[in-house]
């Protein structure tokens, strides 16, 4: 049995694109180590663009499409939240940065377990620090 909370996968209107879960959830355990967290549940949910924007209307205040939405749950036991990830997002954003879809789709899940663990993109600054960390986390996958 894998130590730590819980990790799920779900995929909701869309194609299961969450490939070798195992390893995706030691990989997401990895992350959270690293910061200094374990976790406690976890869900990744991948949605369409029509599924999603009714969360970034909503939540958010804006009424667009986006790749990935974060809700922090955190109780007090590890990191706890619900990343909800547009798929025609992932998808279209692989095309345009010339990377596979499950590239992509990686990025956007460390992006939003970063958000979990108290990163910010809220500046030009923090975004190319985020994306630093992405990038380090998205090379253990490789």
């Amino acid at each position: 049995m894998a130590k730590g909370g819980s990790i799920a996968f779900k995929a909701i209107g869309v194609t299961d694109a969450f490939r070798d879960r195992e390893r995706l959830r030691k990989w997401v355990r990895t992350v959270a180590s690293d910061h200094g967290h374990s976790i406690g549940e976890v869900t990744f949910v991948l949605l369409s663009d029509k599924g999603l924007l009714p969360y970034n209307q909503r939540y958010l205040a804006h009424d667009e499409y986006t790749d990935v939405i974060t809700f922090d749950l955190q109780t007090g036991n590890g990191v706890s939240g619900d990343i909800l990830i547009s798929y025609d997002r992932v998808r279209d954003n692989a095309k345009t940065f010339g990377v596979s879809a499950q590239q992509e789709l990686r990025r956007v899940m460390v992006h939003g377990l970063l958000h979990l663990m108290g990163h910010s993109d809220k500046s030009t600054a923090k975004r190319a620090a985020m994306r630093t960390v992405e990038d380090k986390y998205l090379a253990l996958l490789k």
